[in-house]
């Protein structure tokens, strides 16, 4: 992945309500994506590592977020 630079001087006010609109849409997917993996099986092993994070931190940070399939 590439950087870009983004020239906030102009309105720093705008540039970081855009940062949280932006976070709040990538927890949405994040959460959304995870909930998936989780219906078609995926263990918290493989979300872990698709995510880059280990199991505890995906698990610990999601699984409140989710809803778990029963089995």
């Amino acid at each position: 992945m590439t950087e870009s630079k983004i020239d906030s001087s102009e309105d720093p006010e705008a540039a970081l309500a855009s940062v949280v609109a932006l976070r709040r849409l990538a927890d949405q997917l994040e959460q959304q994506a995870v909930a998936e993996a989780l219906k078609r099986g995926w263990s918290w092993s493989q979300i872990a590592m698709a995510l880059g994070v280990s199991k505890q931190a995906a698990h610990k940070r999601l699984s409140g977020l989710v809803e778990t399939p029963k089995k």
